[in-house]
């Protein structure tokens, strides 16, 4: 490629419209583009678009490969906004469009869904707005740990999502209430990337996990996509005056941060215990193991200078283990310890940026709630 063609194309990047962004992740500088759509690309997002196969997309570096003048003009005179226009005419409200740290399976998705499969320009093709979904889903034993093939149903107008067990079963083993549960991806945890986590309330007030994934990227994608419709569905009905941008912020969240973390128990004599802590918006839950069922206790965060904060070390009298520091919130003191310094520095940053955010509305009934039931 000469270099007249080569500083185009920068220019060209930079221009409004492209912005200097992946035109599907927005992930900024990006370095490669598909000259056949008209779009500039990160390295992520071109991976997948050479998996579409070049009848879809052709796809180039931009400082890597030779340009010739006619592909310089078709990106000059297409581009990011303008392919917009043509391949997102219809896109949901509940489709989660992804950014640079969104999992794999959702991007792959949102690019097959936009240039293959043509979702956004045909609305027929939107087969997660049906109230009612109904498929087959690897569910992991709670018991045995093992995945077993189990049958899920979505009512959307029952507010449920229910497995069975048993194959011809009239009743399904749980009923979960959609309007309370919550659905992120964690392929790492499940070995599997569709791997997906539902989390709801039980019957006690706990968090209840189940852990589930599919071999087909778009049926799992799809499963996610109906329960954030059910979702966005009955919060309209519920809360008629807020808007819908805010509605969707509402709808799924993916974990703040996960990992293991060394704890100790109120009592001087308690030993420290390795535990799996996952970071859900305000909550801080601890397990035996990564994939646990039930957390071992569950800590909701208030917000700093009500008796919330975190702070490097331990409390007098605490034997070290590891990196340590403390959450204090209004019930106790938790004496954590990390296994290296970036890591607690990680954590405390995490739980700082959480007791710095004021709480919704939502979050204060919660609030209210998790006092009643200490």
């Amino acid at each position: 490629m000469s270099g007249g063609n080569h500083r185009r194309l920068l220019d060209i990047r930079l221009k409004p419209g492209n912005d200097n962004r992946c035109a599907d992740c927005n992930a900024e500088e990006p370095e490669w583009a598909s000259y056949s759509i008209g779009v500039f690309l990160c390295a992520t997002c071109c991976g997948i678009h050479r998996s579409l196969g070049t009848h879809i997309s052709k796809t180039k570096g931009i400082k890597l490969d030779n340009w010739d003048d006619e592909q310089v003009a078709a990106m000059d005179e297409l581009g990011n906004a303008s392919a917009a226009k043509k391949y997102l005419v219809s896109v949901p409200p509940c489709y989660r469009r992804p950014d640079k740290n969104t999992p794999a399976v959702l991007k792959e998705q949102w690019i097959k869904a936009k240039y293959e499969r043509l979702e956004f320009q045909n609305p027929e093709r939107q087969l997660y707005l049906m109230d009612e979904k109904s498929g087959y889903l690897m569910k992991r034993g709670r018991d045995d740990g093992k995945f077993l093939s189990r049958r899920f149903e979505l009512r959307g107008r029952e507010n449920l999502l229910m497995y069975y067990t048993k194959e011809g079963a009239k009743s399904p083993k749980a009923k979960l209430p959609v309007d309370k549960l919550n659905c992120c991806f964690v392929p790492s945890k499940i070995g599997n990337l569709n791997g997906m986590q539902i989390s709801y309330p039980d019957q006690r007030g706990h968090t209840r996990n189940i852990y589930v994934f599919s071999s087909d990227g778009k049926d799992i994608v799809d499963w996610y996509m109906a329960i954030r419709n059910v979702k966005l569905t009955r919060l309209r009905i519920g809360l008629p005056h807020v808007e819908e941008s805010e509605l969707v912020q509402r709808l799924t969240s993916d974990f703040i941060l996960e990992g293991w973390l060394y704890k100790t128990g109120p009592d001087l004599k308690d030993a420290w215990k390795r535990r799996w802590f996952t970071f859900d918006r305000r909550k801080l839950l601890y397990f035996d193991e990564p994939l646990g069922a039930y957390a071992k206790g569950e800590i909701f965060l208030g917000e700093a200078g009500n008796d919330c904060s975190v702070y490097h070390g331990l409390p007098n009298g605490r034997t070290p283990c590891g990196v340590p520091f403390t959450l204090r919130v209004p019930a106790r003191e938790y004496p954590l310890a990390a296994e290296c310094e970036e890591e607690r520095e990680q954590w405390m940053a995490a739980i700082k940026t959480v007791l710095a955010t004021p709480l919704s509305l939502q979050e204060q009934a919660e609030a209210r709630a998790w006092t009643c039931r200490r």
